[in-house]
């Protein structure tokens, strides 16, 4: 599994959450909600210090990353951020493995 941040999301994600270089995001599975992955769990983003990292990138200074315990939400996907202008958000994408 991979994650693939592009520069747009990552200047989104610093700009929005006040990162500074070094800094970490973590993507986790939250209960409710969807995603096109698991029915009744949705992606959650946090700014915290990395643990137990299954896999992660870096991009612009920032630590991406996904915990061992998140895996299975992502069901063989890689998951793949890009940023909509026009909503000013990012954009979450599933790619089968």
């Amino acid at each position: 599994m991979e994650i693939r941040i592009t520069d747009e999301a990552g200047k989104w994600f610093k700009d929005e959450m006040f990162l500074k270089n070094g800094d970490s995001i973590r993507f986790f599975v939250k209960y409710g909600g969807s995603s096109p992955v698991q029915e009744g769990f949705s992606l959650g983003i946090s700014n915290e210090a990395p643990s137990d990292i299954a896999v992660h990138t870096e991009q612009g200074g920032i630590v991406y990353y996904i915990e061992e315990k998140d895996l299975w939400y992502f069901d063989d996907h890689h998951l793949y951020v890009s940023y909509d202008g026009d909503l000013d958000e990012p954009v979450y994408e599933y790619k089968k493995m």
